[in-house]
């Protein structure tokens, strides 16, 4: 392997990199802020191997998601009804502080944190507008799936 040089840099860059840095993040900081909404739906697709929450306002544009992976969980712990209302508490600090208030729900899939993610977006505080199960159901399709013999 080669040699490593090691600059020197003089204090007033390093002031004015830190400095650039500083302004980035208020910037950022500040449109976040402006994103202040009151009505949205939130989207839960619920499956057998994970939850994933997403929040978008009424237009459809997404403001916020989680999911039970990106939580920390992993193997079939991302699946379990606990994964899924840690990830509806994790939303919830993110929505309070935009402002939301009213809520509509859409369920997919029929995973084990369905339930759970209803019941703690209730607990939390919110309004909760209406449910909808938007799962798709064939019509008789192709078939399905053998069932699992454990």
């Amino acid at each position: 392997m080669g040699k490593k040089k090691v600059t020197k840099q003089d204090d007033q860059i390093l002031l004015k990199e830190t400095a650039d840095m500083e302004s980035a993040v208020s910037q950022s900081a500040s449109k976040k802020a402006k994103k202040k909404f009151i009505d949205g739906c939130i989207y839960v697709k619920a499956s057998y191997n994970n939850t994933v929450v997403t929040v978008t306002d009424l237009k459809g544009n997404v403001v916020a998601w989680s999911t039970a992976g990106a939580l920390g969980f992993k193997g079939p712990k991302k699946a379990t009804p606990f994964a899924a209302s840690k990830v509806v508490d994790a939303l919830a600090e993110k929505l309070k502080k935009a402002g939301l208030e009213n809520i509509t729900i859409y369920l997919n899939g029929i995973g084990g944190g369905r339930d759970s993610t209803v019941r703690s977006f209730v607990n939390q505080g919110f309004n909760l507008l209406g449910i909808h199960d938007i799962t798709p159901i064939p019509h008789n399709g192709p078939k399905p799936k053998k069932v699992r013999r454990v």
